[in-house]
């Protein structure tokens, strides 16, 4: 799972990583001091857990969560705190655990076990739900003041350059509104689609070949020819999703 850990203590931050980095459910940390720096990793995306501080300078981790709970796919939630007063204030919010400081490593993997039970849950509900539902193929695009219907599985790729979105599909290109992770949002629930870049997002059945690149990573021709690149922060991810090893 790709985790954020969002507190204001350096060295509570570098404590929680250590301790994440042994358990294998994690696929990569990234950290925040303050909301603001939270929201910006989570627009950057993807985030599937978070490890949340309550007290952050003039600000409550509880403000963020209460946003979170309000997403229809929000991340998962686990308090990470000195306090143990607001847990059940925590609960309300959909959190998954509440883990109090000083972290222990059997508590942290514990913690990460049910969190990650929690989204194997969700991703396998979605897919049944794809299965039990396939005219849910289909899905709409609005260019300008038009609507397409298009096939999910017609989608070759979705990127973001210079602010502006694109999808493309085997025959033709679109210029979207919206973002590159409201559309990742929009398509996860398929199952096909991977972000592989901060501006791509791929069909992973729509890959046509992949080449070694710079520093380690690939480069994807996707079966449009279009060229992806799949940058070191999802590599992991990516090589997962596609059976390499």
């Amino acid at each position: 799972m790709h985790t954020l850990i969002v507190d204001d203590e350096p060295l509570a931050r570098n404590e929680l990583t250590y301790l994440l980095r042994q358990c294998p459910e994690i696929t990569s940390i990234k950290e925040a001091e303050t909301i603001e720096e939270a929201v910006g990793h989570l627009i950057e995306g993807p985030i599937e857990l978070i490890f949340l501080d309550i007290h952050l300078t003039e600000e409550s981790g509880l403000t963020l969560a209460d946003k979170l709970s309000r997403l229809e796919h929000p991340p998962i939630i686990i308090f990470a705190t000195a306090y143990d007063e607001y847990a059940l204030q925590a609960f309300e919010l959909n959190a998954r655990d509440y883990v109090l400081k000083p972290f222990s490593l059997e508590r942290v993997q514990q913690a990460v076990r049910k969190a990650a039970q929690t989204h194997r849950a969700t991703q396998s509900s979605a897919k049944e739900r794809v299965f039990e539902h396939p005219d849910v193929g289909t899905i709409p695009v609005q260019v300008e003041d038009r609507i397409f219907l298009l096939k999910v599985d017609s989608i070759v790729a979705v990127s973001v350059q210079h602010g502006e979105v694109s999808l493309y599909t085997d025959n033709k290109d679109y210029t979207l509104s919206g973002t590159l992770n409201t559309w990742e949002e929009q398509l996860s629930m398929y199952g096909l689609f991977l972000r592989v870049h901060r501006s791509f997002l791929i069909n992973t059945a729509k890959i046509k070949e992949i080449q070694p690149w710079f520093n380690h990573t690939f480069q994807l021709t996707m079966s449009n020819q279009l060229k992806v690149p799949v940058s070191r922060s999802y590599m992991k991810e990516f090589k997962e999703k596609i059976g390499l090893t």
